[in-house]
């Protein structure tokens, strides 16, 4: 059995995530969990996703699924273009696309379709997007876009004292579901921090790729983790996500 690996927000950043599983010397018996956003920002996204579909072939993957990724999967199937999606990013995937035919596109589009809205391992880890505000749990949502879109779930985390322990009336109800939770969606940026951050039992893997940061990956059991270079230094005459951190 090989490690189960952890994978935050891509956001186009082919490079990144090529440098990154070098660095974390990724192999066919490693389990992969990909937080999603995979597109829209850098210039790679067709390539990302090409990428992507290739190594599920090979070794043993769970793909969620994230705003970004609803936005282009929408795109694909219907041809809506959203004007905040593409100042948001979707922009530079459309352009993207743009020497793929109308085969691989279907064949990308049905790998959107595939993609889970969260996952719930054996040792009670959740893994979604952003999060969810119901205190029952995600298979609970009234709002199926919260997985999506959520970020309370980490805002609670960042703002609760230290000291509250879990055995308190006032430690979040939300919390105590899981034995632990991995997100991505709102930059550990945000914060001022550029690496995987804990907030409770919750792991934020959300890096920055977008914007000024790295692309993070890491081993849930051991804590290790691996980051590319900043993407804007692998992708020198872009901008990426031209808009403010927390955007969207």
């Amino acid at each position: 059995m090989g490690r189960t690996l952890v994978v935050g927000d891509i956001h186009g950043g082919f490079k990144a995530l090529k440098q990154v599983f070098e660095r974390a010397e990724v192999t066919d018996n490693d389990h992969l969990i990909f937080l999603g956003d995979y597109v829209d920002g850098w210039s790679q996204s067709a390539e990302v996703i090409s990428f992507l579909i290739e190594l599920s072939e090979k070794q043993p993957c769970i793909f969620i699924k994230g705003n970004h990724d609803a936005w282009c999967e929408d795109w694909l199937s219907s041809g809506n273009q959203p004007d905040k999606w593409l100042f948001n990013g979707g922009k530079s995937t459309v352009e993207s696309y743009n020497d793929y035919s109308l085969e691989d596109l279907q064949l990308h589009l049905e790998f959107f379709q595939r993609m889970k809205n969260y996952h719930i391992d054996q040792k009670k880890r959740l893994f979604i997007h952003a999060g969810y505000s119901s205190m029952h749990g995600p298979e609970n949502e009234v709002y199926s876009s919260n997985y999506r879109w959520d970020r309370t779930l980490w805002e609670t985390a960042v703002a609760m004292d230290k000291k509250l322990k879990k055995d308190s009336k006032l430690y979040p109800k939300r919390l105590l579901l899981y034995n632990e939770i991995f997100i991505g969606h709102t930059p550990t940026l945000d914060i001022g921090i550029s690496y995987p951050v804990n907030k409770a039992n919750i792991w934020n893997m959300d890096t920055g790729a977008a914007f000024t940061g790295s692309l993070s990956i890491m081993d849930i059991d051991t804590r290790e983790f691996w980051q590319s270079d900043p993407l804007p230094s692998l992708y020198p005459d872009e901008k990426g996500r031209n808009t403010d951190i927390t955007g969207t």
